[in-house]
């Protein structure tokens, strides 16, 4: 039998953030399970590093609420605390890097739920191929309703089911990957403004490196978007953020940003009435809601494409994308 590594896991609460204890609490019970099942094979007891962006005080609270909604947790983990005070998403990624222990660090979000077999899947490649550096999860949005339905066929996700060309491609889903731990101290998430760019950027190093990002089907499932603030203030950020990535990646020129902000705008239109009309029905979603699903999600992509061209005409400054008050509690 093959070594076991030894491995750490990294649990951001930024994204807490937007949910509600208990649904926090289901993604840490199953975390707990997940880790439970692994250690049964032979793998040592991990590290679970909550990294948060308040004042180490607030570690007395985050203990008590975990310890209340997912106990099984501290029965199969050291779980340790590291404080960032106001520390974004990839902030508090980076944070928790150095409280890490183990030769395999492992990325999972607070508003994620770890399906069977996720940690497993997920550590095998590590034992399997000892040159492997990063193994990359299988995250999509789940649904319920109308409104989650048409989030999980436009988002940036594949779906759960059913969508085997787009998962085979999928980038890195921060909230879903593990790294060789002495590769990601090195080569922690980049300084960015944007919201969801820095793991764009990682990856593009990987590759510059020539490291193959290993693509299994370690599935997680996020909590869908919620609500119209936030649907019209993450379209926005999403056009800035398509901006910036093709600043850091291609061109700082302002002319061909632009340009670019007109092209993405009709290759996300184009996709999006693909998506929903191939996969709506899969979701369940019935027929006469499928063309407000179109609208919903061309509404999304336009509003993206004002963000993007926003940016890049310079009508709008390249300020540190924070979540805006108003989008509030979902």
């Amino acid at each position: 039998m093959a070594e076991r590594p030894t491995y750490s896991i990294v649990i951001e609460m930024e994204n807490a953030k937007s949910i509600d204890w208990d649904e926090i609490g289901l993604g840490l019970e199953a975390l707990a399970r997940e880790i439970a099942d692994v250690s049964a094979t032979g793998f040592a007891r991990p590290k679970v590093i909550i990294s948060h962006g308040g004042l180490e005080t607030d570690a007395v609270s985050l203990r008590s609420h975990i310890g209340a909604e997912a106990p099984q947790l501290e029965q199969v983990a050291d779980l340790a605390f590291a404080a960032c005070p106001g520390g974004r998403y990839y902030d508090l990624k980076n944070n928790g890097i150095p409280s890490s222990e183990g030769s395999i660090l492992v990325f999972l979000d607070s508003d994620t739920v770890p399906e069977r077999n996720w940690l497993s899947t997920l550590l095998k490649p590590f034992i399997d191929q000892p040159e492997t550096i990063c193994v990359n999860g299988h995250t999509y949005l789940s649904y319920d309703d109308f409104f989650s339905r048409t989030f999980a066929l436009i988002w940036f996700f594949p779906m759960a089911e059913g969508d085997r060309r787009f998962a085979s491609k999928r980038a890195i889903n921060a909230n879903n990957v593990a790294f060789r731990h002495d590769w990601i101290s090195s080569h922690p998430f980049p300084p960015q403004n944007g919201f969801k760019v820095s793991c764009t950027l990682l990856m593009h190093q990987l590759w510059s490196e020539g490291h193959k990002i290993v693509n299994v089907d370690a599935r997680v499932h996020h909590y869908s978007p919620r609500g119209w603030r936030f649907f019209y203030w993450r379209a926005l950020v999403t056009g800035r953020d398509a901006d910036r990535k093709f600043v850091e990646l291609h061109s700082p020129t302002r002319a061909q940003r632009v340009v670019k902000s007109f092209s993405r705008w009709g290759t996300m239109s184009w996709r999006t009435i693909r998506r929903v009309i191939s996969h709506a029905p899969r979701t369940g979603m019935p027929l006469w809601q499928i063309p407000f699903s179109l609208a919903v999600g061309l509404a999304f992509y336009t509003l993206a494409f004002f963000g993007h061209f926003s940016l890049a005409a310079g009508l709008v400054r390249d300020e540190v994308e924070i979540v805006p008050a108003y989008v509030g509690h979902s």
